[in-house]
């Protein structure tokens, strides 16, 4: 199996195991080891008071490209710590789009940084989530001897 092909069906079988960013209209566009790209379209029911896409739906987005992009290497993995910092707002109707990438990956410890973008190219949102890979997989598949 290619890494390619396992990041693939990691992600297929995390998708359809999470109610929670399918519910959410989320959808994956792009996943390679280490990396991926979701999509979502503000919805009306996603609006704060000030009538902009409220902050907890980005951070879900952008959040959930990072479990994507964490979990490509068939080894379960879990998020430590994230932060995001908010930089401009989402706009009923706007189609968002996270894109995850790996920073650092050592032992059971990994970086990735997320970058969410309006539909006109702006930054949204910088979001950072550290994980931490847990005991499991996705699929049976032999782990390479060392």
């Amino acid at each position: 199996m290619t890494p390619q092909t396992c990041a693939e069906k990691c992600a297929e079988i995390m998708y359809a195991k999470d109610p929670a960013s399918s519910g959410l209209g989320m959808r994956i566009t792009k996943i390679a080891p280490g990396q991926a790209t979701l999509t979502m379209r503000v919805r009306p029911d996603m609006l704060n008071g000030h009538g902009i896409c409220h902050g907890g739906f980005t951070f879900a987005l952008a959040d959930s490209a990072f479990a994507f992009a964490c979990n490509t290497y068939n080894q379960l993995t879990v998020a430590q710590q994230n932060q995001i910092t908010y930089l401009t707002p989402g706009a009923d109707g706007e189609l968002l789009t996270a894109t995850a990438a790996e920073v650092s990956r050592t032992g059971r410890s990994g970086v990735y940084d997320v970058t969410v973008t309006g539909e006109d190219g702006r930054t949204i949102a910088l979001f950072r989530g550290l994980s931490r890979t847990v005991k499991g997989q996705h699929f049976p598949q032999e782990v390479p001897s060392l």
